[in-house]
């Protein structure tokens, strides 16, 4: 099962609970006519309303702030007298009453943090007016490791609160699991541009420094003006911060790569720019057009090509910006070009375009993949639609 289809499941759980929670405190009051809905309806609300304010904490992570921020919540979920969560080291915070028992804590649950069983256990307390005398632990497991506990206090030992304490902490464990999902998915896109960076060829870095020292002495300007292109182009490249940046940095970035590419090529070369300004803001995943131009680069300019054009437009489309990069090189067999977008075409083949195609859909959807037309011997035209926002994409 999904860790979405997971989480639906438990959050139906919380609502049974919930609303049953609510609807015994309802029955000590009448209901107000200001109330909207049913009993029903209002306590589905309510259990909704504070599962969701308890959510955004949890996605950091089992930590002493995220626990703070949300341990009010999940009590209030629970309806109990107090509520503590751990990790495996200490308590990272005790919301309710009697917080005098925060220190006896860690040694009840040190069987549960190795073992990962639910217990209860009566709740040892000489002060006569506290009101916690049993409670129920959970482990909070993620990927099979506990990394700690909820435990919910009570006045006297309680079924339903052992189950509802249950169902709160597997709904805990599904965000923390989510947590960890995003934590894999940043370290996937940077590994991933990792691989980028790592197919920058050597071979066009020696090029372009033997292009360079070839102007020294011919042309001294022109060797300078090269040599800052390929330090601000290199600089680009390797940054360390960002997993995007904005349609301009790219543009500006793959226009020094092929200056460097036209001192080595010369007139064999020639390409055509076309940019609406309007666009330019539009954020995009970091080095996602650059292996683009590179593989036209290479297509058209591979075997015995005297020369090629390259034409790269840039212009609005309505609420997305729409990417075009064409050459008319020696084009590529279709069903190849399949091969490599499944990731069968080897390890030194179309990796380029295999990373931006797979980093794309990842950011943005399926539908927007790449969409690349191409035949042998006519060329290869590929095109990316941005959108020009999308939650959670800033250019930098």
């Amino acid at each position: 099962m999904t860790g979405a289809g997971y989480a639906v499941i438990v959050l139906l759980a919380l609502l049974l609970f919930g609303a049953g929670l609510l609807l015994g405190r309802r029955t000590v009051r009448p209901v107000r006519p200001s109330d909207v809905g049913t009993p029903v309806e209002h306590a589905t609300f309510e259990t909704l309303h504070t599962a969701s304010l308890a959510a955004p904490p949890l996605r950091a992570g089992l930590t002493e702030d995220s626990a703070r921020k949300s341990a009010g919540r999940l009590r209030s979920l629970l309806g109990t007298d107090a509520l503590c969560l751990t990790d495996r080291e200490r308590v990272l915070v005790w919301d309710g009453a009697g917080d005098h028992h925060d220190r006896h804590v860690m040694e009840e649950v040190r069987d549960l943090l190795a073992s990962g069983r639910d217990t209860a256990f009566r709740s040892d307390c000489d002060d006569l007016d506290c009101p916690l005398r049993w409670a129920v632990a959970v482990p909070l497991t993620v990927d099979h490791r506990v990394l700690g506990a909820l435990i919910a206090y009570a006045p006297r030992e309680s079924a339903v609160l052992a189950r509802a304490a249950g169902e709160v902490a597997r709904w805990v464990c599904v965000q923390l699991e989510l947590t960890e999902l995003d934590r894999s998915r940043t370290q996937l896109i940077e590994a991933e541009i990792r691989a980028l960076r790592a197919q920058i060829s050597p071979h066009f870095i020696f090029n372009s420094l033997a292009a360079i020292a070839s102007f020294v002495r011919t042309d001294p300007e022109q060797a300078r003006e090269l040599l800052l292109e390929f330090a601000d182009f290199t600089r680009y490249s390797f940054r360390s911060h960002g997993d995007f940046t904005t349609l301009a940095d790219e543009l500006h970035s793959i226009d020094q790569y092929l200056a460097l590419v036209r001192a080595r090529f010369g007139e064999r070369l020639a390409v055509t720019l076309q940019v609406a300004p309007e666009v330019l803001p539009v954020a995009l995943p970091f080095l996602c057009l650059q292996p683009l131009v590179e593989n036209a680069v290479k297509h058209g300019l591979e075997g015995a090509v005297t020369s090629s054009r390259i034409t790269i437009s840039a212009l609005d489309a309505g609420s997305e910006a729409e990417v075009v990069i064409e050459d008319d090189g020696i084009g590529m067999d279709p069903e190849r070009l399949r091969h490599i977008l499944r990731g069968e075409g080897g390890k030194s083949t179309g990796v380029g375009l295999l990373n931006v195609d797979e980093r794309l859909r990842q950011v943005y959807g399926d539908d927007y993949g790449l969409v690349i037309e191409t035949g042998i011997g006519a060329g290869m035209r590929i095109t990316v639609r941005l959108p020009k926002y999308r939650a959670g994409v800033h250019g930098t």
